[in-house]
């Protein structure tokens, strides 16, 4: 079990949507039923619960809301419930018809450590169809300051409520409020409200989930919030209508728990929010305030009476490879949209350049096979000659017949003008140049191989009127892992936006896609061939000696690192928890640590190399351009985070 302050620290709460099993018009009974389901297990951890709309009686009394009987069995009861749960750490939120001021309003009421925190009035009433709520209930439409008597007692009352709970904001809107143009979550997170509870009542017709999906989905990516909604279901009347249950939990546009419909019994859902990335985005997207409506919130305090309960950090879903979507389906549509966003990027490209001409250096890896494969995709697309692409070949004494091999395999295939240029003479002559011994393998040696094969290529695209093609991926810049003028340098890269980890599947999509057998086989092979520089000969011949991930660290960790580095803003000591959550079975805790510092050791020092990085399009949401997403002076110091890093 991971210990409280921990998850308090790294601002992750664990939310729910409940629905019990009521009673029409039996408060007392829906109590116990209530109580009954926070009592399950998987309950017990979480931070925040919404119950549905009018839970407490039961959405479904109709006249019987006129009558003073349930009127006063749903105050006692609410004021029962509360006092059960006097040393319970959790914030519950129920849905009860109270009276204020002479009229019925559809309420939230919000419960916490044995007191009544505050009560949230429905602000827009349904009299459509269906429903006919203004038949009973009155708007809480500018009811902001109040406050109502339950039990005798006075408490908050209004629509301008937040209830601060232990470092998390949340607001509330009930049923409707969510379905209008302008919902009052929208007000609620633009005055602070970090998470929102929907306490619901919606009958099922044909459709209809599907559309409160996408409902839950979008205001939680529009007002960048968690978003738990909670409708009601079993014990609901069917006299007219059929209410299944549904409990659903969503963070940023995506649904992340959702219950089993139509269940008959008790059923909720529950998921983990994350409300630093929430309000770290929020600071990102700067056009998140501008649109800040008139008003002040009133933030409740719900002071700390109780521990927050405690649920391990291992119950949330963490994505090893968070640049790749996990099923096949989405990878394919994924790996078809980068294909045309890199093929239309280098397509404008062309049409701006007074020729058309291209050259690539082609090594037989993954990356120049798929910039090779986007040049040919987007010279087909645009109705080129083929033969306007010169790759080029310049073996090493370091390279392997293998990948020499497959360079050449693949610019046949391809139908490219295909070129070798070996580089093991004019390397030799320049180390006798610079009074560098052939034999000494050291940083010299390999950038002196790199920046000739740049050299040549900027060479030939002078002769024929063309541009050099770029082929180092975003990882490569993220690590630095590239040399300073030589592969670092192009024209325009239409892989700089597109991390390692999705490099391989990118290229495993045009081998799926290619009516030609040879060339998938082709590309199968270079998909299964370790990634190295070539740089360094192998004693034993035709071997490859290389193996960049021994230098650098696996990839998988390198791309995770960068994209809560990138994306989130994440701290050291978070990104690391998360790290053993997703690659704990695999990597040991050391190991773990050596390259997340490592990671911030490269990626700190090698700015400067970023700082003058080539055109290229933007991919995804990460981008490392300084004319797109990232911008770092190139003197930037790392200390605050490499020491942390060192320190976990």
């Amino acid at each position: 079990m991971v210990p409280t302050d921990q998850t308090a620290r790294f601002g992750l709460y664990k939310i729910a949507a409940a629905t019990p099993l009521v009673e029409i018009g039996n408060p007392s009974k829906n109590v116990e039923q209530i109580l009954a389901l926070l009592a399950e297990e998987e309950l017990k951890s979480a931070d925040i619960i919404g119950f549905p709309e009018l839970s407490v009686s039961a959405y479904t009394c109709g006249d019987l809301f006129f009558q003073e009987t349930l009127l006063k069995d749903v105050e006692a009861a609410v004021v029962s419930l509360c006092s059960s749960l006097k040393d319970d750490p959790r914030m519950v939120a129920v849905g009860a018809p109270l009276l204020w001021q002479g009229r019925l309003f559809n309420c939230a009421v919000v419960l916490y450590g044995g007191k009544i925190q505050g009560v949230v009035p429905k602000t827009h009433i349904p009299n459509y169809q269906e429903f006919y709520e203004k038949r009973w209930f009155a708007s809480g439409e500018g009811i902001v300051e109040s406050e109502i008597q339950i039990g005798g007692e006075p408490y908050p009352f209004g629509t301008d409520l937040i209830f601060q709970y232990q470092g998390a904001n949340v607001g509330i809107e009930i049923c409707e409020d969510l379905w209008v143009p302008t919902p009052p979550s929208s007000w609620l997170c633009e005055n602070g409200a970090d998470i929102i509870l929907n306490l619901s009542a919606t009958d099922d017709n044909i459709g209809k989930y599907s559309y409160i999906r996408g409902l839950v989905a979008s205001q939680s990516a529009r007002c960048r919030c968690g978003y738990a909604y909670a409708s009601a279901g079993a014990g609901e009347s069917s006299t007219d209508l059929v209410f299944s249950g549904i409990d659903l939990v969503a963070a940023d546009g995506a649904i992340i728990g959702a219950n089993e419909r139509f269940a008959g019994s008790p059923s909720y859902s529950t998921g983990i929010i994350d409300v630093e990335k929430l309000r770290n985005d929020r600071r990102k997207y700067s056009t998140y305030f501008d649109c800040s409506t008139p008003g002040k919130a009133r933030f409740i305090d719900l002071k700390a009476s109780a521990d927050k309960p405690r649920f391990a950090m291992e119950e949330m879903r963490v994505e090893k490879h968070p640049f790749v979507p996990s099923s096949k389906e989405n990878r394919d549509a994924v790996c078809r949209e980068i294909a045309e966003i890199q093929s239309w990027g280098l397509a404008r490209r062309l049409e701006a350049l007074p020729s058309h001409g291209i050259t690539v250096g082609i090594s037989g890896g993954l990356d120049s096979t798929l910039a090779l494969l986007t040049a040919h995709r987007t010279y087909r697309k645009l109705g080129l000659d083929l033969k306007e692409i010169v790759g080029i070949t310049m073996p090493s004494k370091a390279n392997s017949e293998r990948t020499k091999g497959n360079s050449h395999k693949l610019m046949e295939r391809l139908g490219v003008t295909a070129r070798e240029i070996p580089i093991s003479a004019a390397v030799k002559q320049h180390f006798l140049d610079i009074e560098q011994p052939e034999d000494k393998y050291d940083v010299v040696y390999e950038n002196g191989q790199a920046r000739e094969r740049t050299q040549i290529l900027m060479d030939v695209a002078n002769k024929t009127g063309g541009i050099v093609l770029g082929t180092g991926d975003m990882s490569e810049l993220a690590l630095g892992w590239c040399t300073y003028n030589g592969d670092h340098m192009s024209m325009y890269n239409v892989n700089a936006g597109v991390p390692k980890t999705l490099v391989k599947y990118l290229v495993d999509w045009y081998a799926d896609n290619t009516e030609d057998p040879l060339l998938r086989e082709t590309l199968k092979d270079i998909i299964d061939t370790p990634i190295s520089p070539e740089l360094i000969p192998s004693e034993k011949g035709n071997e490859i000696k290389q193996q960049t991930e021994d230098f650098v660290g696996p990839y998988e960790l390198n791309d995770f690192y960068m994209y809560h580095v990138l994306r989130n803003g994440f701290s050291p000591a978070k990104i690391f928890r998360l790290a053993e959550i997703a690659f704990g079975e695999k990597y040991s805790r050391d190991e773990l640590k050596e390259r997340l510092t490592g990671f911030y050791k490269r990626f700190f020092s090698q700015q400067f190399k970023r700082s003058c990085m080539p055109d290229g399009p933007k991919i995804g949401s990460v981008c490392l351009s300084p004319r797109g997403d990232w911008r770092m002076p190139s003197d930037a110091k790392g200390r605050a985070w490499i020491e942390e890093a060192e320190n976990l």
